[in-house]
């Protein structure tokens, strides 16, 4: 691994160029640059890129981690001008301008894009957060599948109705593309994949709640498209809460309004809020904590200094915001690498502004059931969903990584199995019988 020196020295050859975070705007930038002659280092504080558009599956069965993930040293090996560093990033000192990481190494840039992307956001109630997790990591999706498959193994021990049904009640909060995705796999998991693995339960009587304080589900797409999309989530059998907020979130019970249920297991993807970027470079930044950028992405008042993807909010070509996905992210990081990239070769414009490029939106409810908008195209059902695989087979970085999604699918989609159904990690004991009687269950559940 490469230990950049803790003086802020750098290369007098070649300038250096710092990007932080791996994910798809950080990868795009290295990418972008692989002509210039130029010191990379990209930083991130785990040692992989992860596709999270397909985070949920994980979370929900249908994939394993190694599927949606690739080591970022793999990925960056024939690119002789990166160096991958490995750590987590605590400040930036832009007048020595070096990054400054938690275990005391100073990395000096010429060039510096922050790529950080963001974090939950529980709007005040970070509370909430030990009982409502978020997606946004492999090890929340691990967890999150853990949490669902142990709430199904306990409710199969339980001697008690009330504790059975707790255990069986999911609430998803947030009915956007996350909340959506992950509402509907939970509902075919319980009533399709686990249908027949039980004895003395029944999943198919699972209930699913996708609890959203707005007027309607996946509020960013066409309000035809969001009604079929509420209409598939009820054919697979889930409750759409509409226009009442999430008011308190606890051990084993959430509110809804003003009434109160018992739910062993709630999934959190109301809201997000950036990464303290913005924070690091005392610069300005709005109620989400994402960097006010200029419109060639460059941070203002800082020479050199770059933010891309949901670390930033910029606004398209129709004055409205761009999107935080995934595409945006990679259009951003491309948009800097190539603009640093003539800057050092002392060639072309340098403020040349960035032009978001809106590839449509899709979201999946279930099996056969999705919708998109592709540049004022708006399908719904069985085109959507062949639509919406093909176009994430087709991202997925490696050709391994789109056979082995592309058959799990397939296998899924004819037989209804899901193969990565593993319970991973150490459940907390509970106690599933009631009076003098007490069974505990084991930390660890082997999975049928």
């Amino acid at each position: 691994m490469y230990h950049a020196p803790h003086s802020s020295t750098r290369p007098a050859d070649r300038p250096s160029i710092v990007i932080v975070g791996a994910g798809f705007g950080g990868l795009a930038a290295a990418r972008a640059l692989k002509q210039a002659n130029a010191q990379l280092t990209l930083i991130d504080r785990r040692n992989y890129h992860l596709f999270q558009p397909l985070l949920y599956q994980v979370a929900t069965a249908a994939l394993s981690p190694a599927d949606i993930a690739w080591p970022v040293r793999a990925l960056l090996s024939r690119q002789k001008n990166v160096r991958v560093a490995m750590g987590r990033v605590t400040g930036v000192d832009s007048v020595l301008r070096h990054v400054q990481l938690d275990d005391g190494r100073h990395i000096p840039y010429d060039y510096l894009v922050l790529a950080t992307g963001a974090r939950h956001a529980y709007f005040g109630r970070d509370d909430w957060s030990a009982h409502a997790p978020g997606l946004k990591k492999i090890d929340d999706a691990t967890e999150i599948r853990r949490r669902v498959l142990t709430a199904f193994e306990r409710a199969e021990q339980a001697e008690c109705e009330e504790l059975r049904a707790a255990l069986m009640t999911f609430v998803v909060v947030g009915a956007g593309p996350t909340g959506v995705e992950m509402a509907g796999a939970i509902a075919e998991l319980a009533r399709r994949t686990l249908a027949s693995d039980f004895r003395s339960i029944d999943p198919r009587k699972t209930r699913v709640l996708l609890v959203e304080a707005g007027g309607r589900v996946l509020p960013s797409f066409n309000e035809r498209l969001s009604t079929k999309a509420r209409g598939a989530l009820e054919r697979l059998g889930v409750e759409v809460r509409l226009g009442k907020p999430l008011t308190d979130c606890g051990d084993g019970f959430v509110a809804i309004g003003e009434e109160r249920l018992a739910a062993r297991t709630v999934i959190w993807a109301a809201g997000v809020m950036a990464s303290p970027a913005a924070k690091w470079l005392g610069v300005e930044a709005d109620r989400a904590g994402r960097i006010m950028v200029a419109p060639d992405l460059s941070v203002a008042g800082l020479s050199g200094v770059y933010a891309v993807g949901d670390t930033v909010i910029v606004t398209g070509a129709d004055g409205r915001p761009v999107p935080g996905v995934a595409p945006a992210a990679k259009q951003m990081g491309r948009h800097v690498g190539r603009l640093i990239a003539r800057r050092i070769s002392g060639r072309g414009h340098t403020d040349e502004p960035f032009r978001y490029r809106d590839a449509g939106s899709m979201a999946t409810i279930g099996r056969g059931a999705a919708v998109a908008e592709i540049h004022g195209l708006r399908l719904a059902g069985y085109p959507a969903w062949l639509l919406w695989a093909v176009a994430h087979v087709y991202f997925l970085i490696g050709a391994r990584s789109r056979l082995a999604v592309a058959a799990n699918w397939l296998w899924n989609y004819f037989t209804f199995e899901r193969g990565a159904r593993l319970i991973t990690g150490s459940a907390k004991p509970m106690r599933l019988v009631s009076g003098a009687k007490e069974q505990v269950e084991s930390e660890k559940i082997t999975p049928r």
